[in-house]
């Protein structure tokens, strides 16, 4: 017996049904990252638009604690990565911009997590119902061509050898359904994921920039502020 040969006794032996349970269980894996994800996500919701506001009205009034307890209180990513920013706010602009540079890469993996095994899964299901299809035309194919069928009654071998035909190629188009089922959903549910955890990142990027903005500011203001306090004339005041 050849390499061939065996590999086609292999297939034909353990059947397609194989596949159906493989499919089955990443099946069950997928759907429930989906339902992880789905609520990690849903936990994650909050009012950018009114962080970013009572973010930037605290920093006006140098209320940095205050600003901080506002972002604790928000279980948003994008308040987590401002929080950090906050954190290192008295050791300057440049500082806190790299806290929050790291503190997004870590929200970036948070939501990013198991999103790989989705769109895995979406690439290939079907490729896994295509194998299950090759292995039920294998055996069609075989059962059209078997010995024992030629050797039987002329009558019996029509009767038989078209059954056992037909019941191949419909397990093997039912192979190549369950692949698709188990694909269409994963790859949907991986791009809805991803534009979502890119959604969110773009927020804490615009609120990162209010705490930045503030920050960078701030140095430009109290020199200022210092010279009105001073009480001294202006060059111009003094020529006149």
């Amino acid at each position: 017996m050849n390499l061939v040969e065996w590999i086609q006794r292999l297939m034909t032996n353990f059947g397609a049904e194989w596949v159906m349970w493989l499919m089955l269980g990443l099946s069950v894996i997928s759907v429930a990252i989906m339902l992880e994800r789905a609520w990690f996500y849903w936990s994650l919701r909050d009012d950018v638009a009114r962080l970013a506001t009572d973010l930037r009205n605290a920093l006006r009034k140098g209320d940095l604690s205050g600003a901080r307890k506002q972002m604790e209180a928000s279980p948003s990513a994008e308040a987590a990565v401002v929080v950090a920013g906050l954190d290192e706010a008295d050791n300057g602009p440049k500082a806190a911009e790299e806290a929050m540079a790291g503190a997004a890469a870590l929200q970036r993996l948070k939501l990013e997590r198991r999103l790989a095994y989705l769109g895995t899964l979406g690439n290939n299901a079907p490729f896994i119902g295509l194998f299950g299809t090759v292995i039920g035309v294998v055996q069609a194919f075989e059962a059209l061509g078997d010995k024992k069928v030629a050797e039987a009654a002329a009558e019996a071998a029509q009767m038989s050898a078209p059954t056992e035909v037909m019941a191949a190629i419909a397990e093997a188009l039912v192979a190549t359904a369950v692949g698709l089922a188990v694909a269409i959903p994963a790859v949907a549910m991986y791009n809805v994921f991803q534009r979502s955890a890119r959604s969110i990142l773009a927020n804490t990027d615009a609120l990162s920039r209010v705490l930045l903005a503030h920050l960078v500011a701030e140095p430009m203001e109290a020199p200022a502020a210092a010279k009105s306090k001073s009480g001294k004339p202006s060059s111009k005041n003094e020529d006149d």
